[in-house]
């Protein structure tokens, strides 16, 4: 019950925030939140003064470290760009390890994590090993839904998670002799030192309403870009973006720009792991399922693929099913004649197990397709491989 509240707010917020909502009520609520993303603001450049000036210290490991991370909350596809990063560096001859904080995890209990605080013994717990390059390790709760379909997807590469990325690269390092560290989601992440930030930015939404949190769903002002030594402008149709291109280099005169989007490789079956063409998705009554930041882009990339979208259930992003949601969606797939229920890779990995077969349920796997600046991108990771550490 409380999951569903928490979600229910979460959804309410954030339709206040997109001006979703009219009426006196929401009106005063985002007058307030316009008053804390002041607050917000101020404090996210203090700190990044306190970082510059060496208030506040960067923490550097002697190796490689790249960020791939990005201004806004929600999906900007950092996830299939961490993985083709990390997929090119280790067949590079890299020991790659990527670091993620491991977002809606589950956590140890409330009780073990306040005794381990007071008593100063938290910096000693190790990170959550999610795969060490050779074996998966733990599952999607354990470790949260990104850093799961990364080390799924890349059995060379170590997949680590703690909140204290410090701390989980020196292990990466001495334990698993890593030379070459990618921060899941860590442009904000100043506390280890970076090589590198690769910026994504949506081309849909580049910047959302141009607010900070929580008035808007930037973490920082787009004014920050201007720390970004690579951006990709993702989700891009390949018209090169050019007002987005000009607004971008005029916040950042030096970063190299790519565009790139999403592309949908094929079907993969959630239980059964068969794949199937996107082929048969011509015509196929479906039901759409997914738990994610933006819905709607998937729901449009079901239609352009051919399918005829019969129903979309949505849930808050990250949103764990249990076994009767999952029940409960074959039955009204089965009542409207649709053929298959599709989700979403991200969404597959909060799936639990049932053994109803009626109904198939495949995600669809997308991976990054490059539509400008492949060849910058290449030569700036072989620039990595054989570049001295710092």
């Amino acid at each position: 019950m409380a999951k569903k509240i928490q979600e229910s707010l979460e959804e309410y917020l954030l339709s206040v925030i997109e001006d979703q909502r009219p009426g006196k009520g929401p009106a005063v609520l985002r007058f307030v939140l316009r008053q804390l993303a002041f607050l917000f603001e101020g404090i996210v450049q203090a700190r990044l003064f306190f970082y510059r000036t060496g208030v506040m210290r960067h923490h550097a490991l002697g190796c490689q470290v790249i960020s791939v991370g990005n201004l806004t909350v929600g999906g900007t596809g950092k996830t299939p760009v961490a993985e083709v990063l990390a997929r090119s560096l280790q067949k590079s001859g890299r020991k790659v390890a990527i670091l993620s904080r491991g977002y809606k995890k589950e956590k140890a209990p409330f009780k073990q994590r306040m005794i381990r605080k007071l008593t100063f013994h938290e910096d000693k717990v190790p990170p959550r090993i999610v795969s060490d390059g050779e074996r998966l390790l733990l599952d999607s709760a354990m470790s949260g839904d990104e850093p799961y379909m990364l080390a799924s997807n890349l059995p060379e590469v170590a997949v680590l998670v703690d909140k204290n990325r410090v701390k989980s690269g020196r292990y990466a390092i001495k334990k698993l002799g890593c030379d070459t560290l990618i921060l899941d989601d860590g442009f904000q992440h100043l506390a280890l030192k970076h090589r590198l930030d690769i910026v994504l930015v949506d081309r849909t939404k580049p910047f959302g309403n141009n607010h900070v949190l929580p008035r808007g769903i930037l973490r920082e002002p787009p004014k920050n870009i201007k720390r970004a030594g690579f951006i990709f402008i993702t989700k891009s149709n390949g018209d090169g973006a050019e007002e987005l291109r000009k607004k971008l280099r005029e916040l950042n005169p030096t970063a190299e720009i790519s565009e790139c989007c999403h592309r949908p490789k094929h079907l993969v079956n959630v239980y059964t792991r068969d794949r199937k063409p996107l082929s048969i998705l011509q015509g196929m009554p479906i039901i759409a399922l997914s738990g994610i930041a933006s819905p709607k882009g998937f729901e449009d990339e079901l239609g352009h693929l051919g399918s005829q979208v019969l129903f979309h259930q949505t849930y808050a992003d990250h949103h764990r099913y249990n076994q009767q949601e999952i029940i409960d969606l074959i039955n009204g797939a089965l009542e409207q004649g649709a053929q298959a229920i599709i989700t979403t890779e991200k969404d597959a990995v909060r799936m639990p197990h049932i053994e109803r077969r009626d109904v198939p349920i495949y995600y669809l796997r997308v991976e990054i397709e490059m539509l400008s600046g492949e060849e910058q991108f290449y030569e700036w990771i072989n620039r990595i491989c054989f570049t001295a550490t710092f």
